[in-house]
């Protein structure tokens, strides 16, 4: 059910960013100067109230423009519909995935919706393959060198970034962990794919945890 869930969730999210993506285009052709690059719907509105275009093809313009910010307004109420259904199901499933900083009900819903049966992932080996946080090497002469792993299930390792970004950006033990591989020597990159596979691990661990209570 949870996957059900997350797929619709993270449907309407991608049909959202497209809607967006045009109106950006519309409104940009409708302005002189342009528009902002991020635009909400409420500017969105006042900026259109304020063209008055000329000729049949700006008029035309404006009325796609205005559909396309109708679409926007109902698909934030359908986002907020289906992320209220996402977290009262994390909520039944009795998680303890939120007990992780950075894994909020929409991250925890799409580990649980992608991973299924834990029981299947004996290690934290097994699950960082399955989920792509298990870097490659790419080492070139004596310096040891790992890139990202294209394979993977892309929606889970979304998931994890998520995770590691919202670690990054507060102060947590997350935090701490990044910083401390730039300072050997890490790239900003090499160093959140590292948090990534840590926060894998603990996700696994939580994971177990939720397995031997059932």
């Amino acid at each position: 059910m949870l996957r059900m869930l997350i797929d619709r969730y993270d449907d309407l999210v991608a049909l959202r960013t497209q809607a967006a993506c045009r109106l950006h285009v519309a409104l940009r052709e409708l302005i002189a100067g342009g528009a902002p690059r991020r635009v909400g719907a409420s500017r969105a509105a006042r900026l259109l109230r304020s063209v008055h275009p000329q000729g049949a093809a700006g008029i035309e313009r404006k009325r796609l423009a205005l559909e396309l910010l109708a679409d926007i307004r109902r698909l934030d109420r359908d986002i907020a519909v289906a992320k209220r259904r996402v977290g009262d199901a994390v909520t039944a499933s009795g998680t303890s995935l939120r007990e992780l900083h950075g894994i909020g009900p929409i991250v925890a819903g799409f580990i649980l919706g992608h991973v299924g049966d834990p029981a299947r992932f004996p290690t934290p080996a097994r699950f960082a393959s399955y989920n792509g946080t298990a870097p490659i090497e790419a080492s070139s002469g004596p310096r040891t060198r790992h890139r990202l792993n294209p394979r993977g299930n892309r929606k889970l390792n979304h998931a994890l970034h998520l995770a590691a970004v919202t670690q990054v950006g507060h102060d947590t033990p997350g935090r701490a962990y990044y910083q401390r591989k730039i300072a050997e020597g890490k790239s900003k990159k090499e160093a959140l794919r590292a948090l990534k596979r840590r926060i894998s691990d603990a996700v696994w661990r939580q994971l177990q945890v939720d397995l031997g209570r059932r």
